[in-house]
């Protein structure tokens, strides 16, 4: 007897409709375990955010969604006049994007309920499964900086592992949100934790109520579909950050940063302490460009021992006049002390300085590894705040000094040209008692 949308019972297909758990049972024939369920029922905001350990199962919830949005075309019916669904898996690769993309067609053609509602599979350009109704669900990549999305709109967007995605900010901001422009589309974060990167600001922002959405994490314990017995093995050989990241899906630090996450943390709320502008002492650090790197300029004034930032500017690919006139006018602008990079070509800087009495500093390992140290010390200190400064850079980029704070790492920091700004600006005032942090080794 052939399978129509009469079988199985219509009330359960009218059940299916308002509980994706419900779809997944009656439809699917499969169980999601208590966090997907949760994830499936709960994820209805315009932006929704998964955080999880490994082998949680966000793929096998993720592919759920897809068929459950395309079968019944979730969205608000004022859109449905014009036709078209098109819900997507995105990933940082092709390859990432079609493990979804698999688990839907595996689902949908194993159900004797789905699989005659199937009008076309196809793999070039890209796969995409058709359903009758002309929902359509695709997997796509968002290799480099989404552009292979460009001139495309969707109702349902899942974009996994974004924490792995090099341009995460302008790919979701500038790319995807505007897909989703035409029809109100809903917008699914999902990954596993990767540092405290801007999946985590993401997150926070939800979390903290700063931005509206749903947030939710989970345990790869939660998922009774794999061996909990070699789970437990492996976690009694696994640090505790390694614990948090990759079994329980909470942001940690991965090790090697330069400045805890905490640290950063506590100096962004601390920034709200400022007594009064231009009140306090005020020095100016300048990291001066190389190759690939861009001129920065920080200015702190100092309050009873604590360093605020009050003045920050990036250049990128300025001339060396232009640069000369922007340190002098940040001088007339927040008058004090001077210090500036003077490795390299930086001498001749300093030179046409001299009515500021520039205080020059060549870096070496050893002088750069003492003043990171510093920075440091002054954040486990507390004794450092500021905003979260966020300049253009470049067509379609955004570059934020809380993403460079966060990602420095003692093995990787000759790009952070904001982060020796601040190391330049800290020198003078470093202090000479004992380091509340133990120190650590590391290539500078």
């Amino acid at each position: 007897m052939a399978v129509t949308l009469d079988s199985p019972d219509p009330a359960r297909w009218r059940e299916g409709l308002h509980d994706p758990v419900a779809f997944a049972r009656h439809i699917l024939d499969i169980d999601p375990h208590p966090g997907q369920q949760r994830w499936l029922r709960e994820s209805v905001a315009r932006e929704n955010v998964l955080v999880t350990g490994n082998r949680w199962g966000k793929s096998f919830a993720s592919a759920i969604k897809l068929l459950h949005a395309a079968v019944y075309r979730v969205r608000p019916l004022r859109f449905d006049s014009c036709g078209r669904y098109r819900a997507v898996s995105a990933s940082i690769t092709q390859d990432q994007a079609n493990l979804i993309f698999g688990r839907v067609v595996g689902l949908a053609r194993q159900s004797p309920h789905l699989a005659p509602l199937i009008d076309n599979i196809t793999w070039s350009p890209y796969p995409r499964l058709t359903f009758g109704n002309g929902a359509t669900i695709e997997a796509r990549t968002t290799q480099n900086r989404g552009e292979y999305l460009l001139g495309n709109d969707y109702d349902l967007f899942i974009f996994d592992e974004v924490a792995f995605e090099q341009h995460p900010e302008y790919v979701v901001e500038e790319v995807i949100m505007m897909r989703l422009a035409d029809r109100e589309g809903r917008l699914d974060l999902v990954s596993t934790p990767n540092g405290k990167n801007w999946f985590y600001r993401r997150a926070h922002d939800i979390i903290s109520g700063k931005r509206p959405g749903y947030f939710q994490s989970g345990d790869s314990r939660d998922n009774p579909h794999i061996s909990g017995a070699y789970l437990d093995e492996r976690v009694q050989y696994f640090s505790e950050s390694r614990l948090k990241q990759n079994i329980m899906g909470q942001f940690v630090d991965t090790g090697g940063e330069i400045l805890k996450g905490e640290y950063v943390d506590a100096a962004l709320a601390r920034i709200h302490t400022l007594p009064g502008a231009n009140t306090g002492v005020l020095i100016s650090g300048w990291d001066l460009a190389r190759k690939r790197t861009a001129t920065v300029g920080i200015t702190i004034e100092i309050h009873n021992g604590r360093a605020y930032i009050v003045a920050l500017e990036r250049l990128r690919l300025f001339d060396w006049m232009v640069v000369l006139e922007r340190i002098k006018q940040r001088q007339r602008d927040f008058p004090g002390r001077l210090v500036v990079d003077a490795t390299g070509l930086g001498d001749v800087i300093v030179e046409h300085l001299a009515e500021f009495n520039p205080e020059p500093v060549i870096f070496t390992p050893s002088s750069k590894a003492e003043m990171l140290t510093n920075v440091e010390l002054f954040h486990a200190r507390g004794d450092i705040a500021y905003d979260r400064w966020e300049l253009p850079d470049g067509p379609g980029k955004v570059w934020s000094l809380e993403d460079e704070l966060r990602q420095a790492r003692w093995d990787d920091n000759n790009q952070c040209d904001a982060l020796m700004a601040l190391a330049l600006a800290l020198w003078p005032v470093r202090r000479r008692d004992p380091a509340p942090v133990a120190p650590r080794v590391g290539r500078v």
